[in-house]
């Protein structure tokens, strides 16, 4: 299919969407089903819940966010069921203004922008349709139609709640065109777009000497005036402002708290009684969900003014901190790699993650817990195990500082270092080095960062080149056993052989001499100190591969080298600890002979074709972990 019959198509499917009956065929279309009527809140609230919603680890994960929102889970959840969900429910929460509160480039703006997208998709499908008096400007709910004295008894005959008058052009329009026969009235299904100004508004402040308050509310219409001889006709108005074209949607209001007073004065009525005055009209019904965003100083300067009191008390303040995952927050610089003109570059594996670390750490706070460092912490917020501590000591730590991420490196400083680091150099590919060392240069001409916080920077820079060090050693490590895996399954096998002669107080047979011998505590021990396992928690962790044998058996499943994870490393890290002079010498020899050239091609090709590396970051890899074991 080509681009215009691509095109052809999706005008098809707009054309297939579009519906067009009287007032009498929307009551008919509500008998079947009222969702059509629900309010604006409840709207977004079902259009976040269609996408699906899981439970893990005591924190609901909506999925509506997750192509975007990274490592935010914990402020989403809350997000969706302090606001949304009670504001669906018709709780007084929906008579407040929504305000994301934030450092800059958490993660604000892209909230906003995906609610407003899902809007748009939602209400081109069935169950988020959505309809309105054909001709109105404000698309307005075709309920509004009835008169007030019937409403509660049709309210109970449909299931649905009926709240907001006529606007004034509709009033006209009713005794005008349909002479009070509200039954003939248009009504039509209309699409959330925010190109066509359907259902979604943006606000932006500018100067304050220029800007005009009808940018909200609308204005009077010039041109047509002379022609209806009076303002308060509504003919002679454009119903066009933000808050008029945001109706039955949603209204960002950008960078809210920099407006001037006089903009959100109109906003107290709007969201405590759910109408605004415009010109000389009645009080307009409006039924939109009103979210701004702001960062925490201007938040600050903007309660500590006592006149704001009114508006501050029809507010929800939202903090959305900075994500403290590290996993998490290299999908954030993917993401934003992925935009940019920069993806025929290739990134070296553990690069991004070089660079998370570093951001996370300047985020988090010191623990108090005994024992706690940063290090410690940061590998449990990303769901690592830290021996020696529990999920209880995770949640607590969690609860520990209020304000933990809300300062800290934006991953806009980090893309911007890394982007440097690329045009700069002109580089086929860009690892961990390369980053560390662009974001230490970029410190020096960072506008916000103190003295102080410099020198704590420039430490967390270190020990994120102690993380990678480490990632580095791993890697070349699993490449190495790679070449040696006979190797490692023999030791894993005399292992597991060792163990059963452990736990069931039995000897193991010689294959050689077929002489029965005690287990061998050396080797056991040689295996299990690689992974932290202590002379009391031994006896613990053989049982419980014992335990995971026996339960594979019971599956006729094989419990097999892959099949425990920290076994495997345990198994790895003996292994490249017994081959660690092979690998010294393999790596760091300036001419090897035909033995080692035959193993460096093998690791290489492991790296290459299993771990994400190209030719040239592989042989990098090589040659800095060949210096780091020759310290």
């Amino acid at each position: 299919m080509d681009i215009f019959e691509r095109i052809s198509a999706y005008k098809a499917e707009n054309e297939k969407l579009a519906w067009t009956g009287t007032f009498k065929d929307y009551i008919a279309l509500l008998r079947k089903d009222p969702t059509p009527a629900m309010t604006a809140h409840a709207r977004v609230y079902e259009m976040i819940k269609s996408y699906g919603v899981e439970e893990s680890g005591g924190v609901k994960r909506y999925k509506f966010f997750e192509q975007e929102i990274f490592g935010l889970d914990r402020a989403v959840e809350k997000l969706v069921e302090e606001y949304f969900h009670s504001a669906a429910r018709r709780l007084d929460v929906r008579k407040r203004i929504l305000l994301l509160m934030g450092p800059v480039s958490g993660g604000k703006s892209t909230l906003v922008t995906i609610l407003k997208k899902g809007l748009e998709q939602y209400s081109r499908t069935e169950q988020g349709a959505v309809y309105a008096i054909q001709g109105c400007p404000m698309h307005e709910e075709p309920l509004h139609l009835i008169p007030h004295e019937l409403r509660p008894e049709i309210e109970a005959e449909l299931g649905v709640r009926i709240e907001g008058n006529l606007c004034p052009s509709c009033q006209l329009r009713l005794r005008t065109e349909y002479d009070g026969h509200i039954d003939r009235v248009g009504v039509e299904r209309v699409l959330i777009s925010e190109d066509n100004r359907v259902g979604i508004g943006t606000f932006s402040p500018s100067d304050p000497k220029s800007q005009d308050i009808a940018d909200l509310t609308g204005s009077i219409d010039f041109s047509t005036i002379t022609e209806y001889g009076s303002e308060s006709d509504p003919r002679a108005y454009r119903f066009d402002g933000e808050l008029n074209k945001a109706n039955r949607g949603l209204m960002e209001f950008q960078e809210m708290l920099k407006c001037d007073e006089k903009f959100l004065w109109n906003l107290l009525s709007l969201t405590q009684e759910g109408n605004f005055k415009a010109g000389r009209f009645a009080l307009i019904s409006a039924d939109e969900l009103i979210i701004a965003h702001t960062n925490e100083t201007e938040y600050r300067s903007f309660i500590s003014n006592k006149k704001n009191e009114a508006l501050q008390s029809r507010m929800i303040v939202m903090p959305v901190p900075y994500n403290l995952k590290v996993s998490e927050e290299e999908k954030i610089y993917t993401k934003l790699i992925g935009q940019s003109d920069m993806k025929h570059i290739h990134i070296a594996p553990h690069a991004l993650r070089s660079a998370a670390i570093f951001s996370i750490l300047t985020r988090l706070k010191e623990s108090k817990k005994q024992g706690m460092d940063l290090v410690k912490k940061m590998r449990m917020y990303d769901g690592q195990e830290v021996e020696g501590y529990k999920e209880a000591d995770l949640k607590e730590m969690q609860n520990e500082f209020i304000e933990e991420g809300m300062t800290g490196i934006d991953p806009r400083y980090v893309i911007n270092r890394i982007s440097s680091a690329l045009i700069k150099q002109d580089l086929q590919c860009i690892n961990a080095l390369d980053v560390l060392r662009a974001l230490k240069d970029g410190l020096d001409q960072h506008p916000s960062i103190t003295k102080e916080e410099r020198e704590r920077y420039l430490n967390f820079i270190s020990v994120a080149r102690k993380e990678y060090d480490s990632l580095a050693k791993k890697e070349i490590q699993k490449a190495f056993v790679y070449a040696f895996e006979e190797s490692a399954r023999t030791l894993f096998e005399n292992y597991l052989d060792n163990i059963e002669s452990y736990c069931n107080w039995s000897k193991i047979k010689d294959p050689l001499t077929g002489e029965e011998l005690d287990p061998d505590e050396r080797l056991m021990r040689s295996i299990e100190e690689q992974i932290g396992i202590s002379e009391n928690a031994k006896k613990a962790f053989r049982e419980e591969i014992l335990i995971r044998i026996s339960s594979y058996s019971r599956k006729n499943k094989k419990f097999d080298y892959a099949s425990h994870d920290r076994l495997r490393e345990a198994i790895e890290k003996k292994l490249f600890t017994d081959l660690k002079d092979i690998v010294k010498i393999t790596t760091s020899t300036k001419t090897p002979d035909e033995s080692q050239l035959k193993r460096i091609n093998e690791v290489t090709k492991r790296l290459i074709d299993d771990h994400g590396y190209c030719p040239v970051c592989s042989n990098e890899l090589l040659r800095y972990v060949g210096s780091l074991l020759n310290r």
